[in-house]
């Protein structure tokens, strides 16, 4: 828990970012976890995740915009990838996922401006045959977040949210969101959060994640779960069972490069599973929550420093 808290604040200090961003070495693991920098490489990768039966969901990397004319170009980054995507005839099986502090959230008025220009991208998914869903980010954005979301909802109704199980407000927004229609992807949740606002160690945001997922399941909604853990994805497939969820009224999403076998063999049971797919050269905070998350993807990281050092 130490070494996640401290990873976590790392993924906010500049100097360690140029030090990781300048290590050589970092590319090796980087292309574990990340379709490459830029848009033919993710397209690979949906290609070859399309035929081994998986769907996918396209993040075009990048959080924490405080320039306007990033946060256009953000836009216009999503918008040439659901042009890219029309030639696949993926439909729902290739979906976008957007954070919305890349399209200057955060900015002045920037729950206004951050709507203003993700609009666009959803109408263009929404006349594609496919949707949008809205990464969930820290905490303070939340609301906002999900205000975005219920405006982009009343023309767009398969816009999708994600929740993350380790606040504590998680269980009531996902009552909220259960009702028909509503898609929401449940993760765990990888942003560094004091006691008063989130679960702190491993089996409260488990036993957190657990009550929010059945709340969606039992739900009206299109529950997503979003997890490598082998005993969540065992909790999903016991709860589907008992409340006699069909194949199509549910899924699972797995992060790209995480547990390939297993979305295979989840795929392969006759379950819709989505890969999780970032690109994009803005790689560097993606990359340091992937590390938190998971003892193992730290030790593969620091093996291979000492391999090549």
């Amino acid at each position: 828990m130490l070494a996640q808290k401290a990873l976590l604040a790392a993924a906010r200090r500049p100097a360690l970012r140029r030090v990781v961003i300048g290590t050589p070495v970092t590319r090796r693991v980087v292309d574990r976890f990340v379709a490459g920098e830029t848009l033919p490489d993710a397209l690979v990768a949906v290609r070859a995740l399309a035929a081994a039966g998986i769907a996918v969901t396209l993040d075009h990397l990048g959080e924490d915009v405080t320039d306007r004319g990033e946060a256009q170009r953000t836009r216009d980054a999503y918008l040439t990838l659901l042009e890219e995507l029309v030639p696949l005839q993926l439909g729902r099986a290739a979906e976008v996922s957007v954070k919305l502090s890349a399209f200057g959230q955060a900015l002045p008025g920037g729950d206004d401006v951050a709507l203003r220009l993700v609009r666009p991208v959803v109408e263009a998914a929404t006349a594609q045959g496919t949707t949008v869903t809205l990464d969930m980010e820290e905490s303070r954005t939340v609301d906002s977040t999900l205000a975005a979301l219920a405006e982009l909802r009343h023309e767009h109704p398969g816009t999708g949210a994600v929740l993350q199980a380790m606040l504590h407000r998680t269980e009531d927004d996902a009552r909220a969101l259960a009702v028909p229609d509503s898609r929401v992807r449940l993760v765990k949740g990888a942003y560094r959060e004091p006691a008063s606002a989130a679960h702190q160690g491993k089996a409260a945001v488990d036993a957190a994640y657990r009550r929010c997922l059945e709340v969606l399941v039992r739900g009206g909604g299109y529950p997503m779960a979003g997890t490598h853990d082998p005993a969540l994805i065992a909790w999903m497939l016991d709860l589907v069972a008992r409340t006699g969820r069909t194949p199509d009224s549910y899924e699972f999403q797995l992060l790209y490069g995480i547990r390939p076998d297993e979305q295979v063999r989840l795929a392969a049971a006759g379950h819709t599973v989505r890969a999780y797919v970032p690109y994009g050269a803005d790689w560097y905070g993606y990359f340091v929550r992937r590390l938190a998350e998971r003892p193992a993807n730290l030790q593969f990281f620091l093996r291979s420093l000492a391999t090549r050092s």
